[in-house]
């Protein structure tokens, strides 16, 4: 009998970024973060929008035009045609079949796919402030605002790369739990996983989160659930901090003060400083919390998913 391979968890990508040749000047942005260590942890769902609308290869460049809060699409030379709602209708689409996505890598300063600071003209021919948004990304995200999304090129920045990916294996774990069956005690779950994690990016959603959950006995969970996940969504958009994450190791540490050695508990508190003004990175009291927690175990705490929110060989620690 033939041997499955396990299925990767799935994310939609702008095309260009892996090496697709569909950009407007027959060209590609292939990413090498994407291509060679990405796509060991996930499958990707390649979209490129100006393609899927019709527009050729090569094609007429288009860029963002009129007010930045509601821009169109316009080709930028020649004659100014329109393809705005197009872009926004298949971002509306894509929304809704890509639901077994779980997060999505768009392509940055795109007029269909920048998520951030988008170029939009004015009747100058000069970029106005702020910047805008990419068309299709827009309408996607607005359809999809509980899933995790970045732009390739601030993947470059590691703290900005450990969250987007820290959100993404959340969001598979709250996939997983919506196909088993939404009930009162899996919410419940799935939030004591996130707790530390939840603490660490946003310490006032966390108390929020707190309060809202402590009504749950009382409401139904179908309904619940999505209003719960919007929160906690949001709140882990907001990086975690050295202080945050400070803060949290040292709730974890307090969990071993009665079974470490007052040497140990120096030591702990010492290398938790270190990290907290940025002596070493977060990798290392991590590794030395783990240590003990092998050594004097914790159901609680080994079920955090703060101490391995994303795989390991990832490496994501490392560099925040």
């Amino acid at each position: 009998m033939a041997s499955s391979t396990p299925t990767k968890p799935k994310l939609g990508i702008s095309a260009c970024l892996l090496g697709e040749s569909v950009r407007f000047n027959g060209g590609h942005k292939a990413s090498r973060l994407c291509i060679d260590v990405l796509s060991q942890h996930f499958d990707f769902v390649p979209l490129c929008p100006e393609v899927a609308i019709g527009l050729g290869v090569p094609r007429p460049a288009i860029h963002l035009s009129g007010d930045p809060a509601a821009p169109r699409a316009v080709t930028s030379r020649g004659d100014l045609i329109d393809h705005s709602d197009a872009l926004r209708g298949y971002g509306q689409e894509q929304a809704q079949r890509q639901q077994d996505i779980v997060g999505y890598i768009f392509m940055q300063q795109s007029p269909s796919c920048g998520l951030h600071r988008v170029k939009v003209y004015g009747e100058s021919g000069h970029p106005l402030p702020p910047g805008g948004r990419g068309l299709y990304a827009e309408a996607f995200c607005a359809a999809r605002p509980e899933l995790p999304v970045e732009e390739e090129g601030r993947l470059n920045d590691p703290q900005l790369r450990e969250n987007f990916l820290t959100r993404v294996f959340a969001h598979l774990e709250w996939q997983a739990l919506n196909r088993e069956g939404l009930t009162r005690k899996g919410i419940l779950d799935f939030h004591s996983r996130y707790k530390y994690q939840l603490l660490a990016h946003h310490p006032r959603q966390y108390a929020s989160l707190g309060r809202m959950l402590a009504e749950i006995g009382s409401q139904d969970p179908q309904s619940f659930a999505p209003r719960y996940y919007r929160i906690f969504a949001d709140a882990m958009r907001s990086c975690a901090s050295r202080g945050s994450h400070a803060n949290v190791l040292l709730h974890l540490a307090g969990y071993l003060k009665l079974q470490l050695a007052a040497d140990d508990k120096r030591e702990l508190l010492a290398v938790i400083e270190q990290y907290r003004v940025g002596v070493v990175p977060l990798v290392v009291p991590l590794t030395l919390l783990k240590h003990h927690f092998r050594l004097h175990p914790n159901p609680y705490i080994n079920r955090q998913a703060y101490l391995q929110p994303h795989p390991e060989t990832l490496g994501l620690r490392n560099a925040i």
